[in-house]
């Protein structure tokens, strides 16, 4: 019980972060303070991060939810644990806070590692 709680919060976490990347423009990221990293990144490679975080999202849950290829959730939750990871980095070396990406990151370790 306590490993589904760890993965709902986390695909929560990292799927309404992808989505909202994904919802909005560019522009409309960078306007918002706590966004600052998007001036270094391209709209491209924005939407790709988004992507990528919306199908962790779904990886971590649809694969042991259904019993259908459920080795994919500890596969989608290392994969998130590696783009978190960069997350925190970003976040750290921009001198912004890199608290929510590194206990999602620990979450996604987590997973990986024990579901």
């Amino acid at each position: 019980m306590m490993m589904w709680t760890i993965q709902i919060l986390l695909a929560i976490g990292v799927g309404a972060a992808g989505t909202m990347k994904l919802v909005k423009s560019k522009a409309q990221l960078e306007a918002n303070p706590h966004m600052g990293w998007a001036r270094a990144f391209s709209e491209g490679q924005i939407k790709l991060l988004a992507a990528a975080e919306v199908l962790g999202a779904l990886g971590l849950i649809l694969p042991a939810a259904t019993g259908v290829a459920p080795y994919l959730a500890r596969l989608a939750a290392a994969c998130l644990a590696t783009l978190l990871g960069g997350a925190a980095a970003t976040h750290a070396m921009r001198r912004e806070p890199a608290v929510p990406a590194t206990v999602l990151a620990v979450f996604a370790v987590v997973v990986a590692a024990f579901r």
